[in-house]
């Protein structure tokens, strides 16, 4: 069990875990999941963790963006309020989420951060997001998602 997996638990929300062979020569692990899951790349989502400055002070933050774009480094920024955003270091990523890179689950890290879930998740049903670790999904509504990490939708993901 992870700690994502015992925090969907723990709130009582209906979510399902989907399992896959994961391959460590895949060149992308969201692809990966899509592919393997055999699922449209749009309603699998990857969470990436950015750096900014917020209220005056350096911070991380979560974006959940669709596996099939990008995240929009300023336009995270703007939807959290804070200034210039760049992607995490990936030990400090690690370390604030307690999660490895190709297993950061949205759910249940060691610490809460402002997070953003793009404005496209709430097009869908269920949504997939890691579930904690490499070859684990969950598949959950985007508004329990939204309201286990506190996030906000938002257009995050690039054109």
């Amino acid at each position: 069990m992870t700690p994502a997996v015992t925090l969907a638990q723990k709130a009582g929300i209906a979510f399902t875990l989907h399992r896959y062979d994961h391959d460590p020569d895949a060149p992308s692990f969201g692809t990966e999941a899509a592919e393997k899951l055999n699922l449209p790349a749009e309603r699998v989502f990857k969470t990436l963790i950015a750096s900014m400055t917020m209220a005056g002070r350096e911070t991380l933050a979560v974006a959940v963006v669709p596996v099939s774009g990008q995240l929009d480094l300023k336009r995270l920024a703007a939807a959290l309020g804070g200034k210039k955003a760049a992607m995490a270091d990936v030990a400090e990523a690690q370390r604030a989420t307690g999660y490895l890179v190709g297993g950061i689950s949205p759910l249940g890290q060691k610490r809460r951060l402002p997070a953003v879930i793009d404005e496209s998740a709430m097009r869908f049903a269920t949504i997939f997001v890691s579930a904690g670790r490499r070859g684990l999904e969950i598949e959950l509504a985007p508004a329990d998602l939204r309201r286990l990490t506190g996030a906000i939708a938002a257009p995050v993901a690039a054109d």
